[in-house]
């Protein structure tokens, strides 16, 4: 028995996105989704299947919660700082000099300094 089809080693083909003529033998199928399609491109018209569309295609597993946590529920000072101690570094919720100071202290102390720049020409 026969094959059903002729060999395609001569064979002419036109890419379906460009138009020019290409061996058959060089068009190679799109696949989108990793589904093949029934267009057959030039090399230089083939795109590989991008990864984008296979969003939701593969399990993905990234656990953010810890299992069961033992988090500080201590609300003691330590150190003359709590230890839920919140600090708010723009006026005028903290540092500032009203009585609620006490309420929201601000122990981000800030430095700064300034100096100058002396440039010689030789």
């Amino acid at each position: 028995m026969g094959q059903k089809f002729a060999s395609n080693k001569y064979s002419i083909a036109i890419c379906d996105r460009c138009g020019f003529e290409f061996k058959l033998k060089q068009l190679k199928s799109l696949f989108i989704r990793t589904t093949q399609t029934n267009i057959k491109v030039c090399p230089e018209c083939w795109n590989p299947d991008q990864p984008q569309n296979l969003q939701g295609m593969y399990p993905v597993v990234d656990p953010q919660a810890v299992q069961n946590p033992r988090p500080d529920t201590s609300v003691s000072v330590k150190g003359g700082k709590s230890s839920r101690g919140i600090q708010w570094g723009w006026n005028p919720v903290g540092g500032s000099a009203a009585p609620a100071n006490q309420f929201t202290p601000n122990d981000l102390i800030s430095e700064g300094k300034v100096g100058s720049v002396t440039i010689s020409i030789t």
